[in-house]
C-alpha cells in the first residue's frame, strides 16, 4: 500500500517559533545553522506542493532570530567559544576551528573575536598543544610504541598535516624522543 503524502510543516509565525525552540532545546546552534534548519522548513513545504510566499516566510524567520538573539536564546560569540573550547580539547587546528565555525554559519568577525580568546595558559603556544594532544588522543609519534614509531613516521606527519598542523610543528611533534617530555616542555 502506498503510502500517502506527508502534509507540508506549518509556516505560520508560531509554527516556526516551536520548531525553533524545539531545535534549540536539542542543540547548541549558531543563529546561521538555526536559519538553515528553519528555512529547510520552507522547501519541505514547497516539495510537498504548498504555495510558499518565500519572502513573506523569510522575514518571519529573519524576525524570530532577531527576537531570540534579543533574549539571548541565540548567542553567536557563546556558541563560538563553546565550539573552540570542545574543538581545543579534541586537539584540533586553529585552521581546522575556523573552517568549522564558519561552516555553523558564524560571522567572520565573531569567529576572529572568538579565536582570539582561545590560547590557554599565557605564553602557551595553543596550536603546539593542539598538535601534542592530538598526537596523544591518535597515538602518533612519541605516544606510540618505539618500535613502530620509525615505520610510522610518514603516516603520523600525514596525520597531523591533514589536521591543519604547519609542517614545522608536524615535525617537531612526531620526531621529540617520547611523549612525557613533549608534554612537561608545553607546560
Amino acid at each position: 500500500m502506498p503510502r500517502p503524502p506527508r502534509r507540508p510543516p506549518a509556516l505560520d509565525a508560531a509554527a516556526l517559533e516551536r520548531a525553533a525552540l524545539d531545535y534549540l532545546g536539542r542543540y547548541a546552534a549558531s543563529t546561521g545553522q538555526l536559519r538553515r534548519v528553519l528555512q529547510r522548513r520552507i522547501r519541505r513545504a514547497a516539495q510537498a506542493g504548498a504555495e510558499v510566499d518565500v519572502a513573506a516566510v523569510e522575514a518571519r524567520i529573519t524576525a524570530l532570530l532577531e527576537r531570540m538573539t534579543a533574549a539571548r536564546l541565540l548567542d553567536d560569540s557563546q556558541f563560538a567559544e563553546m565550539r573552540i573550547a570542545g574543538l581545543a580539547r579534541r586537539g584540533t587546528s586553529t585552521r581546522a576551528i575556523r573552517m568549522k565555525l564558519r561552516e555553523a554559519g558564524l560571522d567572520e568577525t565573531v569567529a576572529d573575536e572568538a579565536l582570539s580568546l582561545y590560547g590557554g595558559a599565557p605564553g602557551a603556544d595553543p596550536e603546539r598543544a593542539a598538535a601534542i594532544r592530538l598526537a596523544r588522543r591518535r597515538r602518533l609519534g612519541p605516544f606510540r610504541a618505539e618500535a613502530d614509531r620509525a615505520a610510522h613516521r610518514m603516516r603520523d606527519l600525514a596525520t597531523l598535516a591533514r589536521a591543519g598542523f604547519a609542517l614545522g610543528l608536524c615535525r617537531t611533534v612526531v620526531d621529540a624522543p617520547d611523549g612525557a617530555a613533549l608534554e612537561a616542555a608545553e607546560d
